[in-house]
């Protein structure tokens, strides 16, 4: 007997299966009661002097964060709260997250963390890092001699 392969069949139960996920009621938290925790997203800049280190923060007061800098890296931390609204007693579906996060931003040079300076506007946190002379400094002399033969 033979039976013809339908390569389509299977891209429409994937389709259907991806579909059932979002026609689902409930709010997605379960994903985040196993586990997975979403951090914000980050941009690192490198110059000569310094590093300036962007964070996206979207709807979080500057109450809420708490920011650590070491010589060699950045702790953010954080909770972004949920509304409380009573007067609609509807049916609520959301993708966005509350509750607590943390994120450790390892750095690529050491830095100054006395003389950091922070902007926090629009829900972007913006940090510039300033090196330390060291690492300001730092030149490397390549050898080019050719090994004796």
């Amino acid at each position: 007997m033979l039976v013809r392969y339908n390569p389509w069949q299977e891209l429409n139960a994937i389709q259907r299966q991806i579909n059932s996920l979002f026609e689902d009621t409930r709010v997605p938290s379960t994903a985040f009661e196993k586990g997975l925790v979403r951090v914000p997203a980050a941009e690192l800049q490198e110059t000569e002097d310094a590093i300036h280190l962007k964070l996206e923060l979207p709807g979080i007061e500057a109450k809420d964060l708490d920011i650590q800098v070491t010589e060699k890296a950045v702790y953010v931390s954080g909770e972004r709260k949920s509304e409380n609204k009573t007067e609609d007693k509807g049916v609520t579906k959301t993708e966005f997250h509350y509750g607590k996060f943390q994120r450790v931003i390892p750095l690529p040079a050491p830095i100054q963390n006395t003389n950091v300076t922070a902007d926090y506007k629009d829900g972007i946190l913006n940090l510039t890092l300033p090196k330390t002379e060291q690492a300001k400094n730092k030149v490397v002399k390549v050898n080019l001699e050719q090994p004796a033969a």
